[in-house]
């Protein structure tokens, strides 16, 4: 049975990597067979950005409000975060070597994402910011020193998604993306992303304790079977 999104582990170091991984990033659908997602209906997609620290509790009670008042928006908003996800995901990839398996990439690179699916995603991520900048306000924080912030989510019903479009551009336009990693298919792993923050950015796994622990066994097991067969 798959995990409640509030027992999902947040491995990728970044909150909107961790958006990435609410859904399963393992083999390609097979025989009807869908990943599973974990942001399954409006309520889980408010228990995670909660948990997560996208929005407070009285933010997220305001957003629960407005979409029960209109069902419709609450729809838009979770496709809205959906698309999000996939769309960052896209763009990832592309900063990553050997994304795709090892296969010879668009540009005829050693394994990098599509660069062409990324730059469409970018668009749209672009036309995304551009709305939530559009309902963003100017708040003046009182601290010290003051300081003026554009803050996203003045719109109750699309609040959500606004907070995760600047989670996005955060990851984008501050992060390292060199440190970017995917936990690696190819040996066993789970296809997810995770921020490579050990000094000398050897991180392979998303959890060791997890991906990492299970293809170690099974590498093992292998290594046991092999010299038993080897010694009859």
């Amino acid at each position: 049975m798959p995990l409640d999104v509030c027992q999902l582990p947040l491995v990728g170091g970044h909150p909107a990597l961790d958006l990435v991984n609410t859904l399963e990033r393992g083999a390609p659908p097979v025989d009807g067979y869908q990943p599973h997602d974990f942001l399954s209906d409006t309520s889980a997609l408010l228990r995670w950005t909660t948990r997560v620290g996208l929005v407070s509790d009285a933010e997220a009670d305001r957003v629960g409000r407005a979409w029960r008042d209109d069902p419709g928006a609450a729809h838009a908003g979770l496709t809205a975060v959906r698309n999000i996800r996939e769309e960052l995901h896209l763009v990832l990839l592309a900063t990553i070597p050997d994304a795709d398996g090892g296969a010879a990439g668009a540009q005829g690179g050693p394994g990098w994402g599509d660069p062409i699916a990324a730059g469409a995603a970018l668009v749209g991520l672009q036309e995304r910011w551009s709305g939530a900048a559009a309902r963003a306000t100017l708040v003046l924080d009182r601290g010290d020193p003051p300081e003026v912030r554009l803050a996203y989510g003045s719109v109750a019903a699309m609040l959500v998604a606004d907070r995760i479009v600047e989670s996005v551009l955060d990851v984008l336009l501050t992060t390292d993306l060199t440190r970017v990693r995917r936990c690696p298919l190819a040996e066993g792993g789970c296809g997810w992303l995770f921020l490579d923050q050990s000094r000398n950015g050897s991180r392979r796994w998303c959890r060791m304790a997890d991906c990492g622990s299970t293809v170690k066994s099974r590498r093992l097991t292998e290594r046991r079977r092999a010299a038993r067969a080897g010694t009859r």
